[in-house]
């Protein structure tokens, strides 16, 4: 056992997924994996599939009770990964997490060879409970809005995208990066909390994340400053957000049931601006506890109890009345094998475009008949994009089947 990794009795997973810079999968990737604390000796040596992706493979872990107590012991082990393919620059992925008995996802997109920017080297930085972050700076949690000017959305929306400014606000070094809503949400629950923590936490933590992510769209706070952007990666300010780092899994899927979920309170119509911090470090009263959250899930209170323990009974939870970016809105109810209509034959349409880019998911007669045959592409999809293989098109799964047809349609007018 290394000296830098002393306790590891626990194992966790890591899958990874490497993709071209037009989002297609990239087969026969190689992937070598090691300690960061000791990248010459490799541990793994691994190799993509057809959908760009490799098994799940076990890693080392430390014991899972570090990270579910606050201590001085780091609660995840972190390895390097070298991803190459052939006509592509090679990256190198350093400190990638691992906690016990989860899966951990880390996506790692490739550039074609000479392209002018220079190749990536990702160095994903410390966990907010873990590492030294400063402290949220406090804000009134209702923002006030101007009377002139576009500036203020009439309702909540989820936006496509949100751009993020990897630094202070006035750090004009900081880059500024345009990424998908979903994917920066999953990221920064990703680096505020950990996966390990009671479901009903999650949820909660993920709520408050949400809140404060689309009270900054709503009312517009940066770009009314005069700012480019719509929120910060700096935890004194908004939210860490990290580059290039990993997500767990059951983060991933937390986020896809309730991506669409803000917090309210009667007669305020702009998502409130949740603020919270660890709860152990420092402390914010009336703000929500991350550690303090935890102790509530583990003594079985639902994610709006934790909600109005922190910010008040007045607090309930709202759902966007629109989704940008989203071709047909979720109908309602399942699709299944018996299923007929036109919900039926749009996604049939649907996947037999993703199939273009993910030639595993079988193509589809589009005849608005849910089949066995549609039942299996459907399952293909869950899997190629870890879902639950159920083979039944619910909510998460619409909403994954739409975000992936617009992507892959967007690649191909671009082409």
């Amino acid at each position: 056992m290394p000296q830098n990794q002393p306790d590891l009795p626990d194992q966790g997973q890591l899958q990874i997924s490497v993709l071209s810079s037009d989002r297609t999968p990239l087969s026969n990737a190689s992937v070598t994996i090691s300690y960061t604390g000791v990248p010459e000796k490799t541990l793994e040596t691994l190799v993509t599939d057809s959908q760009g992706q490799t098994e799940p493979v076990d890693l080392d872990a430390p014991p899972i009770e570090y990270s579910l107590n606050p201590g001085e012991a780091q609660p995840y082990a972190e390895y390097t990964l070298q991803v190459a393919a052939p006509g592509y620059e090679p990256v190198s992925v350093s400190g990638s997490e691992v906690l016990s008995r989860q899966l951990s996802l880390q996506e790692v997109i490739l550039y074609p060879l000479q392209r002018e920017e220079a190749p990536d080297v990702i160095v994903i930085p410390a966990h907010t409970l873990y590492g030294n972050y400063p402290p949220k700076i406090a804000e009134n949690e209702v923002k006030p809005i101007p009377s002139t000017g576009e500036i203020v959305l009439n309702q909540v929306v989820v936006p496509e995208y949100v751009i993020v400014h990897d630094g202070a606000p006035t750090d004009t070094t900081a880059k500024d990066y345009t990424v998908r809503y979903l994917d920066y949400i999953k990221n920064v629950a990703c680096s505020e909390i950990y996966a390990t923590w009671p479901k009903e936490t999650l949820l909660a933590n993920i709520l408050a994340i949400q809140s404060f992510t689309l009270n900054r769209v709503y009312t517009e706070w940066y770009r009314n400053q005069g700012f480019p952007f719509t929120i910060t990666s700096s935890t004194a300010f908004d939210q860490k957000w990290i580059y290039g780092r990993n997500l767990f899994a059951s983060i991933s899927q937390a986020v896809d049931e309730i991506f669409d979920q803000d917090l309210s309170r009667p007669n305020v119509k702009q998502p409130i601006l949740t603020q919270y911090c660890d709860g152990k470090r420092s402390s914010c009263p009336q703000w929500l506890s991350q550690w303090g959250s935890k102790d509530l899930g583990e003594q079985g209170y639902t994610a709006l109890e934790i909600i109005r323990n922190y910010y008040g009974t007045s607090m309930y939870i709202n759902t966007a009345e629109e989704i940008a970016g989203i071709p047909v809105s979720y109908p309602g109810y399942p699709l299944r094998v018996g299923s007929v209509g036109e919900d039926v034959v749009k996604i049939q349409e649907q996947l037999n475009t993703i199939s273009d880019n993910f030639p595993l998911i079988p193509k589809l007669t589009a005849d608005g008949i849910f089949g066995e045959r549609t039942q299996e592409a459907v399952k293909t999809f869950q899997s190629v994009f870890g879902l639950t293989q159920d083979g039944i098109v619910g909510s998460r799964t619409w909403y994954r089947i739409q975000e992936i047809y617009v992507a892959v349609t967007r690649m191909a007018e671009g082409s």
